[in-house]
């Protein structure tokens, strides 16, 4: 099967082993950039990934923090907003009188404020999933070869892949989760109503139950999917093409790549969290001072509100921080999984070794 993609090649005949002379090793593989050109093992994934963050940390560092910075923006301003608006109607719904119940109207001016908030605020996560989804593989096609790139060119590289790159992240979102969100739209329902004694009790364990047994297919399905963002930046297919080929690449490899996956996840919560502890105990250091120096008057209590703003934007910052690196290498290392799938099952470290060999032209799946 071929894929109008600047990775594709012939795969020429490997020459016959000469064994006059004396028997040789056979030389190694070479490695013109992240990863040596051969099948991968877990340090492989691992420390390729790792050494593709070190190399590309600029651009990678600069599209997620742009991102993350546009959504929280966004996110700040219409949830500010709109809690501004509802401020009275928050109140008569979450702290209502002795004997009182939340008027209709009240319940409903939440809604009309906070849902599109809600939605907003989804949206935002998908695009920057997308955005993040579509920059490692970009990343990854340079690492690979050893080529050096830049946050302009990743940027319009990221934009480019975006709709068909958005389109795998909201179809693996319907597929894995769609029966889900079903189940939470018929129940949830039921569920509120049953905190007053008017509703069946048994749909909250309905609902439960439901979500505890689509979990594994939830993640069967997601892992079988996992490499379409990869095939849609690097071989230029479209959102459903991208997923069968990802379940072409995934099958027979499923354990390994849902293992190497999980591993990735759980290294860079690790990490992420290293990451963040100096700038929380920075926001310590700040906060221990004012609340020592709290009091009864405005003054102190004005000391103290600073120390909890700046505690606040502490954390913030290690967040955000230790977030780019929570976001970028799990899907650095999924990234190399789809390179190393495809170097175990279609021969491609012939094709890149050409590639490293043949004179400068395009950039790789950019044709």
């Amino acid at each position: 099967m071929s894929h109008n993609t600047g990775w594709e090649h012939h795969h020429p005949q490997q020459p016959a082993p000469q064994w006059g002379g004396g028997w040789a090793p056979p030389p190694p593989p070479p490695q013109p950039g992240v990863i040596p050109l051969r099948p991968l093992g877990v340090g492989d994934l691992l420390g390729g990934a790792f050494t593709a963050f070190r190399r590309y940390w600029k651009p990678l560092a600069g599209v997620i923090l742009g991102v993350q910075g546009i959504g929280i923006l966004l996110v700040a301003v219409v949830i500010g907003v709109a809690a501004l608006s509802v401020d009275t109607h928050f109140a008569e719904v979450f702290d209502p009188g002795p004997g009182e119940r939340p008027v209709g109207s009240d319940v409903m001016a939440l809604l009309v404020y906070f849902v599109p908030a809600l939605v907003l605020m989804l949206l935002t996560m998908t695009l920057g999933m997308g955005m993040i989804a579509a920059l490692c593989p970009a990343v990854i096609q340079e690492a690979v070869l050893g080529r050096p790139t830049t946050f302009r060119a990743m940027w319009r590289r990221c934009w480019s892949r975006m709709p068909s790159v958005l389109g795998v992240v909201l179809l693996i979102g319907l597929i894995a989760g769609g029966p889900v969100i079903v189940l939470y739209a018929i129940c949830f329902p039921l569920v509120f109503m049953a905190s007053d004694g008017s509703g069946p009790p048994a749909a909250a364990f309905l609902m439960f139950l439901g979500v505890l047994l689509w979990m594994p297919v939830s993640v069967w399905l997601t892992v079988r999917f996992s490499l379409a963002p990869a095939v849609a930046v690097c071989e230029g297919l479209g959102p459903v093409a991208s997923l069968r080929r990802s379940t072409r690449l995934v099958s027979g490899g499923w354990w390994r790549v849902f293992g190497v996956s999980l591993l990735a996840y759980l290294l860079s919560a690790a990490v992420g969290y290293i990451i963040q502890l100096p700038f929380t105990f920075l926001g310590m250091f700040a906060l221990f001072p004012s609340m020592l120096a709290a009091g009864d008057e405005a003054s102190d209590a004005t000391v103290l509100i600073v120390g909890i703003v700046v505690y606040a934007l502490c954390v913030l910052l290690g967040i955000v921080i230790s977030g780019v690196f929570q976001f970028g290498f799990p899907q650095l290392v999924v990234s190399l999984l789809y390179v190393d799938q495809r170097i175990r099952k279609e021969n491609l470290a012939e094709g890149l070794i050409a590639e490293v060999h043949a004179p400068t032209a395009a950039v790789p799946g950019q044709g």
